[in-house]
């Protein structure tokens, strides 16, 4: 059964969320704020595929949810809903582990567009670890090990923490040393040719990725920006 948290506080909009992701097949646990969030997480022992959370919410915020849950578990789908459309919003909640937005308001396509989206990811990397376990296959570049059964990255023998959509971005770069890579590139490799979103979901991830593995993100050695291009992984 696919599971999902669902934080919201508008009685009306979590009813009608609620509503759309039961006609999709999706179990749902509801909580009215975030205090009762992370409540309800711990409750079901943090099995859930996906959380849906908003960022105004009183109690506990939607960002402070997503970075409690993000320490949980590196391989939840977290959705963030905002009323507001400042980018500081957007960016923030990809900072603090997010994997994708949705801005107030939404039809119900997109909503649930993204959510599966989501979820397809979530199962997708579920089976390529199941699947890796008796591979045990190791991508090495310079001072970087990506282990695929484990999905974890080290440097220098060390981890990496990372969620599973940085996980995948350090995948794919791993795997084409060298070669310019293109936002609509990272964009569909990981999240999908049918995304909804734009390809600033991608720069907040390589600029969260810079921060985890580079000796200065302001100055990057490993995730190199090409003018006019995108991004080129060098070890």
């Amino acid at each position: 059964m696919k599971r999902i948290l669902v934080a919201e506080d508008e009685t009306s909009i979590r009813d009608f969320i609620v509503i759309n992701l039961k006609r999709s097949g999706y179990e749902v646990v509801e909580a009215e704020n975030g205090r009762v969030a992370i409540d309800k997480y711990n409750e079901c022992g943090g099995d859930f595929d996906i959380a849906l959370l908003d960022i105004m919410m009183p109690e506990l915020d939607g960002l402070s949810v997503c970075k409690y849950l993000r320490e949980q578990s590196s391989t939840i789908g977290i959705v963030m809903l905002t009323a507001k459309s400042q980018e500081m919003d957007k960016v923030t909640g990809l900072l603090v582990g997010a994997d994708d937005y949705v801005i107030k308001p939404f039809s119900p396509s997109e909503l649930m567009a993204r959510i599966d989206a989501i979820y397809r990811r979530v199962s997708v990397n579920k089976e390529l670890a199941d699947k890796n376990k008796s591979a045990g296959e190791i991508i090495t570049s310079g001072k970087f090990a990506l282990n695929m059964r484990t999905r974890t990255l080290l440097k220098d023998g060390e981890p990496v923490e990372l969620t599973q959509v940085e996980f995948q971005i350090m995948e794919y770069f791993m795997s084409n040393t060298g070669v310019p890579l293109s936002r609509n590139d990272i964009l569909t490799h990981v999240w999908g040719d049918t995304y909804y979103g734009d390809e600033k979901v991608v720069d907040v991830n390589i600029r969260r990725l810079r921060m985890k593995i580079e000796e200065d993100s302001s100055s990057p050695e490993h995730l190199a920006t090409v003018w006019g291009c995108g991004y080129k992984w060098i070890p």
